[in-house]
């Protein structure tokens, strides 16, 4: 079970919301903590592919934490699953749109939790996961928020 689930409908169509959810250029669009998305590999950033990595510096508080990424799984426009391989806080990610009203609209569930490594054992479940909890929610507002003003 995920530490942290949170949902928001979304007037865009599953194919829309999903295009821009998961490709990592937004990322700190809609995400607050999210300070940089570097690729690892020759690949530019854009849309997600299984294999893929990229580096996430995230902003809690004073400090920054860097953590490798690799995109375990995608199921366009239905789902995906990315996961940390590095750093003292690995994050487990999955993200599913289900269509609303015939497909004209969009519900995008995120699940996500949290394993710590070393040092990552306290700051897991003391700093990381209360600091996601309060985010997950304005992060889906956000995404909510763009998407709907977007007129394409």
């Amino acid at each position: 079970m995920s530490a942290i689930k949170e949902s928001v409908d979304i007037s865009r169509r599953p194919e829309d919301v999903y295009s821009y959810v998961t490709d990592p250029s937004h990322l700190a669009e809609w995400q607050e903590s999210v300070i940089s998305v570097e690729p690892i590999g020759d690949a530019p950033i854009g849309p997600m592919t299984v294999g893929s990595r990229m580096r996430i510096t995230r902003r809690i508080g004073r400090r920054e934490f860097p953590m490798t990424m690799e995109v375990a799984e995608v199921d366009p426009p239905r789902s995906w699953h990315m996961r940390g391989i590095d750093g003292p806080v690995r994050g487990d990610v999955h993200g599913s749109i289900e269509p609303l009203e015939g497909g004209t609209r969009s519900r995008m569930t995120i699940d996500l939790d949290f394993e710590g490594h070393g040092m990552g054992h306290l700051l897991a479940p003391l700093v990381v996961r209360p600091h996601a909890r309060k985010e997950v929610p304005r992060d889906e507002q956000t995404l909510k928020n763009l998407l709907e003003s977007d007129p394409v």
